[in-house]
């Protein structure tokens, strides 16, 4: 089962993230979502469903990061201020501006907090859990409100077939169960301080629930 995907990557990205004053460097938010994109596909196709919008919004962004208003992207927090002064976030779905940062950060942020659910349930679990059931509560606690039916449907099917807790502890490339459990202990604290600057921003500013 293991493969490129290396749980200390994860954390290097996201200690990379925040800057002195707690701004989110989006350079390396978009690292860190590799890395766990890396993560799925070591799982094979399941997460593909997932994996594959995360890659099409990481290259959005990134588009966005070497563009012409690049300087603008720097951060999270002077994307959003940027965007907003501009009128390029769309509120209406009327169709201007349907893949702005704001809208595109957005559903990246909602499945991020689909992940850091899912492996602190990996690091908190026990040889007895089962993986199907984690990732399906942690996917009912985040993403599945956003989801149709038919993807709701498609993803529960897709969990039931996950590979058991010493796989997903393989994948993690980190040594001993023992290693890998202290290492997801450094991980998912600085995932969800992202993540809790990054709602508490969006909350601020009514980006929640763009369409």
């Amino acid at each position: 089962m293991a493969g490129s995907f290396n749980l200390q990557n994860v954390v290097d990205t996201y200690k990379s993230c925040l800057s002195e004053n707690k701004e989110i460097y989006i350079k390396y938010y978009i690292a860190g979502w590799r890395e766990l994109v890396s993560f799925m596909n070591s799982l094979g196709s399941l997460f593909s469903f997932i994996s594959k919008d995360a890659v099409s919004k990481i290259q959005i962004m990134e588009t966005f990061l070497m563009g012409e208003n690049g300087a603008h992207y720097l951060t999270v927090q002077s994307m959003v201020k940027f965007e907003l002064n501009n009128k390029l976030v769309d509120f209406t779905q009327s169709g201007s501006h349907p893949e702005s940062g704001c809208r595109t950060l957005l559903r990246l942020h909602r499945a991020l907090r689909w992940l850091q659910l899912f492996l602190e349930s990996l690091r908190t679990s026990t040889e007895d859990s089962k993986t199907s059931i984690m990732c399906s509560e942690a996917y009912n606690e985040s993403l599945a409100q956003y989801h149709s039916w038919f993807i709701q449907t498609a993803a529960r099917l897709a969990f039931r077939t996950l590979p058991g807790r010493d796989a997903f502890f393989e994948v993690m490339n980190a040594g001993s169960q023992q290693q890998v459990v202290a290492m997801l202990g450094e991980a998912t604290p600085l995932i969800s301080e992202v993540h809790q600057i990054t709602e508490d921003l969006y909350a601020k500013n009514k980006l929640l629930e763009l369409p």
